[in-house]
């Protein structure tokens, strides 16, 4: 499992450009069950992405597709962890 965290680095009205093709990009990985959630910061600085994949080599692939990505609209951090407990329902969610 990993934790993507976005910070931007271009004003939001740069970012919101965008923001439509970021959205299709989350969508894609969504169906592909790679993404678990996702979301803005608050204040609005940045976003988190909650991902499995089975490398982190992989997962750098995925997030060059991003535009946020592409376009250097964002600086992009990814922490991997070992999930070691989570909520009863999102069992069917998370690979193993």
């Amino acid at each position: 499992m990993f934790i993507i965290s976005l910070n931007y680095i271009v004003p939001l009205a740069e970012l919101d450009q965008h923001m439509e093709a970021h959205v299709n990009y989350l969508k894609k990985y969504y169906k592909a069950d790679v993404f678990i959630m996702s979301g803005r910061k608050v204040p609005r600085t940045g976003g988190i992405i909650i991902a499995q994949a089975d490398s982190k080599e992989i997962l750098q692939k995925i997030i060059a597709e991003d535009p946020f990505h592409k376009y250097q609209l964002a600086e992009f951090t990814i922490t991997e962890f070992l999930p070691s407990q989570s909520h009863p329902d999102l069992k069917g969610l998370i690979r193993n």
